[in-house]
């Protein structure tokens, strides 16, 4: 049957089982604008094309789904840039559809022409410039392969506005997507698993540290199962959080810069790192010289390209975590690790305080109060999504996450502005989840405009934007590594109840913790999106703290003079 490439477009989309997308239309894509007029895919209008980039991988994340942003070309198509990036770094499945100018202006300098490709080579999974109406369907339909198999990422699909605007011959191929040279890897060798299980049973001291890929491998029951029955404790990355239930006897919580000391110390002390779906990043070794310089090494990951990287391993194992557990676990051996599990517990020592049911409460409202009331309040059943910043480290270290694909936050990237916007794809995809985005004052004002997209959607979020007059983390820096020169981080903010309500949402202040229960109940019977503002402590600071380039164990941590040494 004949359609334009315009209307191709939503047909592939609408196949692909793409519900919902997020974006902002201009001269280039406007074909695709008209024709979507045609079809039941939900547009939701973003604000700024950065917001729609973000929208679209709070969707995947919270979903597993493939999320799809679409812009024009120029401007419109560069200002996806920062959340492409954000997808690429966290491994998150995009596909960013782009108008772009006539195939005859290509190269020319035309009115809102933009190498896009050029731009997103180094931040995509792969990249499309499609010029005839007939090769649309055949890039989209690859598009949503690349971006949700292995590895999961983005995928950018750029569209001449004349390959819109011409006719084709469309009939929808359901075979198999397949592409020479792009190979999904495949099952672990039995020799490969035999010599994982010696090194498992050799152990002493093992530690797993579970990132990301637990999460999109879909793999949290099968690492339950196996550090049960193993008895190996459970160390987990940012991202990872949630992919281990917080909750778990074997869970020790967040390693890395701001992890907990007690974990940090537990891996340089291991003998034995299991690394499942995780990088290495340098926010988790702290100093590379010096990393678990006892421990031999597995580790599992979908990318070959993340083996031996940062962290030379003893033992690699390119698969899918998920898989490669299920083929281990029929003959891993039940282990008894008391004494380890004995020596993890004494490091904890005063700092398991994190761990009680109420902070200490001194007049003074904390960033900590916030976050461990907001847990004990939703009782860990929200999907939380924060921005980048101190906010971001205290809700990772006091709200306790439980459930996969809970906590959605930008790891590799650390993209200030991107709660917002992500929550408010993750409302899309988990539409019966109570959903609070938590910002700093100064992440939050740089996508705030889509409190305009809150309202015009009649969606309902929870907004807690942290506002302690600085931009935090940077002021903790100074503060460490500068001698208190404060430069360029004193923030002042717009009353951010105003601004809610400028757009017609409602909002609250909060500035004592006896305050916190009412204003979280008040924000949770809200129909609407609802925001509170929570004037903390200016100068209070993230312990514990691995300064970057030193030793994993050795962290700064909070002076006892501090009146929150207890938090």
């Amino acid at each position: 049957m004949q359609r334009t490439g315009a209307q191709v477009i939503w047909e592939v989309l609408a196949r692909e089982g793409v519900e919902v997308c997020f974006g902002y239309p201009g001269g280039a894509i406007m074909p695709a604008y008209d024709a979507l007029l045609e079809y039941e895919v939900r547009h939701v209008l973003v604000r700024h094309e950065q917001g729609a980039a973000h929208m679209a991988d709070g969707y995947a994340r919270a979903s597993g789904k493939v999320g799809v942003a679409v812009a024009t070309s120029g401007p419109g198509a560069l200002n996806l840039v920062t959340g492409i990036a954000t997808a690429m770094m966290d491994s998150s499945p995009i596909v960013c559809v782009t108008g772009q100018v006539a195939a005859s202006l290509l190269g020319t300098d035309g009115f809102q022409e933009t190498d896009l490709t050029g731009v997103t080579l180094p931040i995509t999974k792969h990249n499309y410039l499609v010029t005839t109406a007939d090769e649309i369907a055949p890039a989209l339909r690859e598009a949503f392969y690349i971006a949700r198999s292995g590895r999961p990422g983005p995928v950018v699909v750029d569209i001449t506005k004349d390959a819109q605007q011409a006719s084709t011959d469309f009939e929808w191929d359901d075979r198999p997507v397949e592409l020479p040279g792009y190979r999904v890897p495949t099952p672990v060798l039995p020799a490969t698993l035999t010599r994982a299980l010696e090194l498992i049973h050799g152990a002493k001291r093992p530690v797993i540290l579970a990132g990301h890929g637990v999460i999109e491998s879909g793999a949290s029951a099968e690492l339950v199962r196996f550090a049960e029955t193993a008895q190996i404790p459970v160390a987990i990355t940012l991202l990872g959080l949630s992919g281990f239930p917080a909750s778990h006897p074997l869970s020790l919580g967040m390693m890395g810069m701001h992890g907990e000391a007690w974990v940090n110390t537990a891996i340089q002390e291991a003998d034995l790192l299991l690394a499942f779906g995780m990088r290495f990043d340098d926010r988790v070794t702290g100093k590379l010289a010096t990393y678990a310089p006892h421990a031999r090494k597995i580790h599992i990951d979908i990318d070959a390209s993340e083996i031996n990287k940062n962290v030379k391993v003893d033992l690699p194992i390119v698969s899918d975590l998920r898989q490669t557990l299920l083929a281990l676990q029929p003959q891993l051996e039940r282990q008894e690790r008391g004494e380890w599990l004995a020596r993890i517990a004494s490091l904890k020592g005063e700092t398991a305080v994190r761990d009680i049911q109420a902070l200490p409460d001194d007049g003074h409202l904390y960033a900590a109060h916030v976050m461990h009331d907001l847990w004990r309040l939703t009782e860990g059943k929200a999907l939380v999504v924060t921005d980048v910043g101190q906010h971001q480290m205290w809700e990772a270290q006091y709200y306790k996450h439980d459930y996969p694909r809970k906590l959605l936050t930008s790891g590799g990237l650390g993209t200030m502005g991107f709660a917002l916007p992500a929550a408010i794809g993750a409302r899309f995809a988990q539409p019966q989840d109570e959903v609070w985005a938590i910002a700093g004052d100064g992440g939050f004002q740089m996508t705030a405009a889509e409190l305009a997209t809150c309202a015009q959607e009649q969606i309902k979020i929870n907004i807690a934007v942290i506002n302690n007059g600085y931009l935090g983390m940077v002021r903790q820096w100074q503060e460490f590594f500068y001698d208190r020169r404060y430069s360029a981080t004193p923030m002042k903010s717009p009353d951010f109840v105003k601004l809610a309500e400028a757009h017609g949402l409602q909002g609250t202040v909060v500035t004592r913790r006896d305050q916190v229960a009412a204003a979280v109940e008040a924000a949770r019977k809200e129909p609407g999106t609802f925001l509170v503002e929570f004037r903390v402590e200016k100068e209070d600071s993230v312990y514990p703290m691995v300064p970057a380039g030193a030793d994993l164990d050795k962290m700064i941590r909070r002076p006892h003079r501090s009146p929150t040494s207890e938090v």
